[in-house]
């Protein structure tokens, strides 16, 4: 079943994600940018003027891969960017609300996205895997054989306050009222490795140095035990906001592991690109919207 958002096609959503033995969670860009996650717009000018100004930037994502002249300014523009996707929650209540929904039963998150929402809502960990990064870790620039990662949160929040961010009431970092920050951090902050000194840069899959440290190969054996063991049983594949910049990842595999299992179900929820291909369509439904709108008209069907 392919088309928009109807009662009829929650009700159905609904009662399968009820009869499912297990639901595999699939998340894409689409699905932060539901939380109100958005690169560019009003959150974007806020927090990035002076880079826009200085560098032509329109929108976080191109950002983040200009050559800026120095690592003091390239990491006045990171510590902001990782700020805004991993240290402060969405906007809106779409993960929260997706986390009451599959409250209960046995499920399994699987996301190229790297801004840690799922666990900030509470997802449990060890049900969680990231495939592509997070921007909560460093890594060195150039790895070697030794895979480590470390985290950033203390040094974030002082690459902020060394720019002129303060922290509100509630302890969020915020412009300050007069607007004066500046675009660079002190040579001092810079991120190097502990052990050697060596540069680090974020923990994202670029190219063939991103690290898969020990907790990345932790996740992929609890995602794989998770297959095992319900890939004949009748499982949910739950696809949202899943593009097709890495199809690969989610999507290819939700078709097949559906197409391989008759007792299993898919559901994909984007806008402009819910679709599937016909060999599973008999169980499928693909829903054309907005996720934030489909997951609070389940959240209201629960309540009902």
């Amino acid at each position: 079943m392919t088309g928009n958002i109807t009662d009829g096609s929650i009700a159905l959503l609904g009662e399968k994600m009820a009869q499912a033995e297990a639901i595999l969670i699939g998340a894409g860009a689409g699905m932060s940018t539901a939380a109100g996650f958005t690169y560019s717009g009003k959150r974007f000018h806020q927090w990035f003027f002076d880079f826009e100004q200085a560098y032509g930037i329109r929108d976080m994502y191109s950002g983040g891969f200009y050559p800026f002249p120095s690592r003091e300014i390239y990491w006045a523009w990171w510590s902001r960017q990782i700020y805004l996707n991993r240290y402060v929650d969405a906007p809106l209540p779409v993960y929260p609300q997706l986390l009451d929904l599959v409250h209960g039963k046995e499920y399994f998150v699987l996301t190229t996205n790297v801004d840690h929402q799922f666990q900030r809502a509470g997802f449990d960990k060890k049900r969680l895997f990231y495939t592509q990064g997070d921007y909560g870790l460093f890594q060195k620039e150039r790895p070697g054989r030794k895979k480590e990662t470390w985290d950033n949160e203390g040094l974030v929040y002082r690459m902020l306050e060394a720019q002129g961010f303060v922290k509100d009431r509630d302890g969020r970092y915020q412009v300050p009222a007069d607007g004066h920050i500046r675009k660079a951090i002190p040579a001092s902050l810079v991120p190097k490795a502990p052990d050697d000194g060596s540069p680090l840069v974020m923990n994202l899959r670029c190219d063939d140095t991103f690290v898969e440290d020990v907790g990345w190969h932790r996740a992929a054996g609890q995602y794989q035990e998770f297959l095992r063991k319900f890939q004949d049983k009748k499982i949910l594949y739950l696809e949202l906001g899943v593009g097709m910049n890495t199809p690969g990842i989610i999507k290819y595999s939700f078709w097949q592991r559906t197409a391989d299992n008759s007792h299993s179900f898919y559901v994909s929820i984007n806008k402009g690109m819910a679709f599937c291909p016909e060999k599973i369509r008999s169980r499928s439904l693909c829903l054309d919207g907005d996720i934030a709108l489909v997951l609070e008209k389940l959240a209201q069907r629960k309540k009902a």
